[in-house]
Order: C-alpha cells, then structure tokens, then sequence
C-alpha cells in the first residue's frame, strides 16, 4: 500500500507542470511583460508633440515625410548642410547618406533649419521612432487648427484636400514644391478678419525631383514609399520627373530609420523655445528624468551649445578650407599678387555597382 501511494505521488510531482497547463485549456491567457529595446524611452505627451511638430505640420506631405524619416539621421543632417554650403549641391544624389537626407539637402532652406536646431531634429527623429502613430496624430491635429483659423487653404502653391476626416497637403504647381513660412505662435490660433491665409507666406519654388520618393500614409500612421506611382500629387507631377534609380528602386519598399537616434542626448531645455502652440507646456519634465545639464544661467551667450556626435570620424568634413600660414616674419618687398586657387571640387565617394533600374 505504502508503495503504491509513494507511486501516485511521485507520478504528481512529475507531470505537475503538464497538469496544470491542462487545466488553463480555454481559459484567457495572461498579460506576459516582454522588455522593450527602448525601454528607457520617455514618450512625449499629446500637447508636447504639438510643441514640437507645429514648425513643420504645415510641409507638403512628401516633404513633411522626407524630413520625418532625415530626423533620424541627424549627424547626416548637420554633414549634408556643412557640404551644400561649401559645394552647393552638386553631387548630393552620390554622397553616402540616407536617401531621405538626400532628398532634403535638395531644399536648402529645410535642409538648414533641421541641421542649426539639432536638438529639435534628433527630439523629431526620437519621437518619430518611438511615437509614429502618436507624430501622425499630432500633425493632423495641427492641421485642423489652422484651418479651423483659416489659415489651411488652397492657394496656386499647395492643394488641401479632406477625406474621411483626414487632410492632405499636396504641391499643386508642376514642376515646384514651396515651403510654407509662418510663427506657429500665431497660425494656429489667430484668425485674420479677410481672405487669404495673411499668416502663411511661401518660398520661392524649389524643384521637385524623384527624390521626393516618400509620402505620408495618414490612414495608418506611417511614411511609406511610393516608387512614383499613385494618384493625386504624384499623378498630377510624374509627366515632369527624371525617373532615376538612385530615389526610385525596389530596395526603399521596406522604410528604413536610424533607431540609433533613441540614444543620443537631447538638451530638453533648449526645446522649450518650441512652446509656441501649449504656452504652458515644456519639456523641463524630460530633462530633469534624463537628468540633462543645465547651462549656466550667468553666461549670455545667445549661440546654443549643438548636439552633434564628436565621436563621428566624418565630423571634421566640409568644414571649410584651409587657411595658408602666417609668416614668421614680414619680407622686405612686397610678393607680387598671386592668383586666387580654384574652389575645390567636391569630394567624391568610391564608385557603387549600378543598381537596376525601377
């Protein structure tokens, strides 16, 4: 007896485990904690986001997705700037960053306002890599802001299109994109007693080429490639575009970001000048977790220190040209005038393999 009770028990303890998964059969499973790769991220709040995306809402759309997916390239960002300044932008379609910088550095104007803020592009790149659905979100708001205002219209230079609640902003002058200027401060909230959206001005019309090859795809919160075919804007442009395959090929289907951008540093209280939409809403709640420094109010320097990564050896690049040096001594005779050196062609990268074309 005693022997045949061990046996039972015995025979218990082993399939105890298997037992009990058999009597959870049908039943709901529990929530199980899987860690996240950035864990350590902070998400940015509803109004915080707003803050931030209210310079740029108002972009075109396969601008605005251009400069989403370049934000998380942010030291290409601050290397292209430095290069078109120095080359203008000859050769930018062979230089070995991301297409979607590329595809930037074609609009100076943008190109140098995400390259001098660098600590709100990297915080664009963060959220975009952490908060897509939540950016999306957000630039939508915005939008219905401005347009509840008036200031979100159609005009020669863009077309506002509202779909299933959604809107669109699309180039409208073949073959040119502008950039709309305005002080989020004011557009967002202010209405002007007329016509016209008076609190949105445009820039000259840049041209627009195949490397504007991403477009935003409201419905699911995402930038997405489109190889130039679809309807709308594209239909309307693609009888004036170059097709190459340097913007246009199969190997941009799967949108890439740089999620390496979730580890840079951000000086928070430098964001707060982006406060223009929630005045009451900063980012010090940001800086005071990732425990941030301050910079020494007692110094009034109106240059911000730059958020750049001193460890990248393409830093010192395009910085410039350098300077003969001084003599020692002064001669005794004046040297007679030389010429000035031609300006340096810009450098170019080691030759690729030919990709197929689309």
């Amino acid at each position: 007896m005693r022997k045949a009770l061990a046996v039972v028990l015995a025979f218990g303890l082993i399939n105890a485990p298997l037992l009990e998964g058999a009597s959870t059969v049908g039943a709901t499973p529990r929530a199980v904690a899987v860690p996240q790769e950035d864990s350590y991220y902070e998400l940015y709040s509803p109004d915080q986001l707003d803050n931030l995306l209210a310079p740029i809402a108002l972009y075109p759309d396969p601008l605005l997705a251009q400069v989403l997916l370049a934000a998380t390239f942010a030291d290409q960002v601050d290397e292209a700037a430095r290069y078109v300044r120095a080359y203008g932008q000859s050769g930018i379609d062979v230089q070995p960053w991301d297409v979607s910088v590329k595809a930037v550095a074609h609009y100076p104007t943008v190109l140098y306002m995400m390259a001098d803020k660098l600590d709100w592009t990297i915080a664009v790149g963060q959220a975009y890599v952490n908060q897509s659905t939540d950016v999306m979100t957000s630039v939508q708001r915005l939008r219905a802001m401005a347009q509840a205002q008036g200031n979100l219209i159609t005009t020669p230079q863009q077309r506002v299109v509202v779909e299933a609640g959604l809107i669109y902003i699309w180039p409208w002058q073949p073959p040119y994109i502008y950039v709309p200027v305005y002080d989020p401060y004011i557009v967002y909230y202010r209405r002007w007693p007329g016509w016209g959206p008076v609190f949105v001005a445009f820039t000259v019309g840049f041209l627009i080429g195949a490397w504007l090859n991403y477009d935003c795809d409201w419905s699911h919160h995402r930038v997405f490639y489109t190889g130039w075919r679809g309807r709308g804007w594209i239909e309307r442009y693609r009888p004036h575009i170059r097709i190459t395959n340097v913007y246009v090929n199969p190997r941009y289907t799967n949108v890439y970001v740089n999620r390496e951008i979730v580890r840079r540093n951000v000086n928070y209280y430098n964001l707060n000048r982006y406060n223009s939409v929630h005045r009451d809403v900063n980012f010090d709640n940001r800086a005071r977790s990732r425990n941030v420094y301050r910079p020494n109010p007692r110094i009034n320097n109106q240059t911000i220190q730059r958020n750049i990564d001193t460890g990248n050896p393409r830093l010192d690049r395009y910085r410039g040209y350098e300077q003969p040096a001084r003599p020692t001594a002064q001669p005794s005779a004046r040297p007679a005038p030389t010429q000035p050196s031609a300006r340096p062609a810009p450098p170019q990268p080691p030759a690729r393999p030919a990709q197929p074309s689309a």
